[in-house]
């Protein structure tokens, strides 16, 4: 799996194309998109710890260390996003994507309200 980078500006990229946005898409949401924006969200978010031994990177205002549970299916899932999202260098914890999945859903369900 591979990022994609998409253009900063999509308006003249259209422009030069001779095409026209007709939409945008959603923030959220599965497959192919949904998943680059994962990871897009990720990497910018989780910041390596301080420290002479600086563990995982993590995101800094992630300071409740809560348990979910979860059937062995998703976590299973979980594991897989998760190594999909990883790069040499830079591992990403299935429950890293399961917080920040967590996150964009309860603050989407808060925007819809």
């Amino acid at each position: 799996w591979r990022m994609i980078h998409m253009a900063k500006n999509i308006q003249g990229l259209a422009h030069r194309l001779g095409a026209k946005v007709v939409g945008e898409i959603p923030d959220t949401g599965g497959g192919a998109f949904g998943m680059a924006r994962l990871a897009s969200v990720l990497a910018t978010r989780l910041q390596p710890s301080q420290g002479l031994r600086p563990g995982r990177p993590s995101d800094p205002t992630w300071i409740v260390q809560g348990k979910v549970p979860m059937s062995e299916e998703t976590k299973a899932r979980l594991t897989s996003i998760a190594s999909e999202l990883s790069k040499e260098g830079r591992r990403v914890s299935p429950m890293q994507v399961a917080a920040q999945i967590l996150e964009d859903s309860v603050s989407l369900y808060f925007v819809e309200k």
